[in-house]
């Protein structure tokens, strides 16, 4: 009954005029930020950081969770009329919701998707309300040694899901983690890796890091390339699918919810690899697997419902654990310390309204994305057409403004167009920001759980393997690393990132 309860309280925060508002424009602007290519969820909650600022932390977190699960509704819709996905989970998208669109099928292979995406997303947000008290209560275990090993652990699951070789990705972990360490160390006060420049002596803004690789460092990659939009001319007909298309859609929408659900608690890219697991579970399971990617509705229905159901089970880990398996999580992290919340088991003992709101809001998020999405398709059309010569300019305006009105710093803006040739430099060498965004932030905590640990064993680094937790963690990740370098799971790495691509 406790969980009844609970999502009593969180409905009856939700529901506050002010937050459903709130919710409403996170989804709206989500939905955006996921039709329009050249800015992604994270560039544009860096955006917006300034404007919560005014608002109470409940409503902060509401409309910033609004704008991630929303671009996920809104990539979809420019894979499927588009053949571009506007976000990488709408990648597996494009092989047979463009296919559908032409053939004069648009408007089913839309509304399929987000009738998927919406069952996913309330099946997704009852999973988080039902693990929410007991992983609680577990991590209140927790001491500092364990905490440690779980985010080392963390840290070598975003390894093995990020593409390219293992030593790269772990190369660019500790880039990551030594950059958290640029600063002012709070116990001795001594200036760490400043070099002098007073402007990082209270260390590197996840703000700018976050704005630089993924904001500007997309717009010069998007630049590099031009891509040919090949808008569906025909006519996007109904939007209501027919009952053999329900028929045919209602397994592959229940198994994509459970393997988004499973995946999107993994750091690194489970939520990415949600889409790219149920398309090949649904190819494999299929009577006439040759209808793949000539436009099958299964190929549709089973990964829009996976990478909605990833993208709020991401939340686990993070409002449970206080832990953020991947990027925009990590984003997530810098906004409630912000609002002076630390993310972990006790938001949900001390703040109940908070966690409980925000996981009622998740619903009330998902209704609304489904009333926003289908009757507005032609005004997305339309925004579809605008020339990307007018698009990027104003996505770098809106990138600086977001970045100078943080901290009312204009060398933090120059700092991000550094950032961003980083970035792009990474992309260019095959290597992915995201697990260095990871490792910024896990870095922090992570120094501060190790010095917690070794000052309450005198020094003594067998802690670590005398806890029995924290041993098992270790021996987990090690498992993991041997996996990880296998040739066979390595190719299949590579070969899913292909795709991907």
């Amino acid at each position: 009954m406790d969980i009844f309860t609970n999502l009593g309280l969180g409905l009856a925060v939700a529901l506050s005029l002010k937050n459903v508002g709130l919710c409403f424009l996170g989804c709206l602007i989500g939905t955006l930020i996921g039709v329009l290519p050249g800015v992604g969820p994270i560039a544009t909650i860096t955006m917006l950081l300034p404007i919560t600022f005014g608002i109470d932390p409940v409503g902060a977190l509401i409309m910033l969770a609004g704008i991630y699960y929303g671009a996920q509704y809104g990539g979809s819709t420019t894979a499927i009329l588009v053949n571009i996905p506007g976000e990488a989970t709408a990648v597996v998208t494009t092989l047979d919701g463009h296919q559908m669109a032409k053939q004069g099928r648009a408007g089913v292979a839309l509304g399929i998707a987000a009738i998927g995406s919406f069952i996913a997303g309330c099946f997704a947000t009852i999973v988080i309300a039902a693990l929410a008290a007991p992983l609680t209560a577990m991590a209140l275990l927790f001491g500092p040694a364990d905490y440690f090993s779980l985010m080392v652990l963390g840290l070598m699951f975003a390894v093995v899901l990020a593409r390219g070789s293992v030593v790269k990705a772990i190369g660019v972990i500790l880039v990551g983690i030594l950059m958290s360490t640029v600063g002012t160390d709070l116990e001795s006060g001594e200036e760490r890796l400043t070099f002098g420049w007073t402007e990082i002596s209270d260390g590197l803004d996840v703000a700018v890091i976050a704005m630089g690789m993924f904001g500007f460092a997309e717009i010069l990659r998007n630049l590099e390339t031009t891509q040919a939009r090949d808008v569906v001319h025909a006519a996007i007909g109904k939007l209501l699918p027919q009952r053999e298309d329900f028929r045919q859609s209602a397994k592959p929408i229940a198994r994509g919810t459970i393997i988004g659900s499973v995946l999107g608690l993994l750091p690194g890219n489970g939520a990415v690899l949600g889409p790219f697991a149920s398309y090949t579970v649904e190819k494999k399971l299929a009577k006439d697997p040759s209808r793949f990617g000539r436009g099958a509705i299964e190929g549709v229905a089973g990964p829009e419902s996976a990478n909605n159901a990833g993208a709020q089970t991401a939340f686990i880990p993070l409002l449970t654990l206080g832990i953020p398996p991947n990027a925009v999580m990590a984003l997530m992290v810098g906004a409630m310390t912000i609002h002076g919340i630390v993310p972990g088991p006790q938001i949900m003992t001390k703040q109940p309204h908070l966690f409980w709101g925000m996981i009622a809001s998740m619903w009330i998020g998902n209704l609304m994305l489904l009333i926003i999405n289908l009757p507005l398709i032609g005004l997305w059309v339309r925004l579809l057409k605008v020339p990307y010569r007018l698009l990027f300019p104003a996505i770098v305006l809106l990138c600086c403004i977001g970045i100078y009105s943080v901290n009312n710093s204009p060398i933090e803006v120059v700092m991000t167009a550094g950032f961003g040739l980083f970035g792009y430099a990474l992309y260019k060498f095959g290597l992915e920001p995201a697990p260095l965004l990871l490792g910024f932030v896990l870095g922090r905590l992570m120094e501060e759980k190790l010095r917690q640990a070794l000052v309450i064993s005198r020094g003594s680094f067998i802690t670590f393997v005398e806890r029995p937790l924290s041993a098992t963690l270790l021996v987990i990740t090690l498992l993991l690393l041997v996996i990880a370098v296998l040739p066979a799971i390595s190719k299949s790495r590579d070969q899913v990132f292909k795709e991907a691509d």
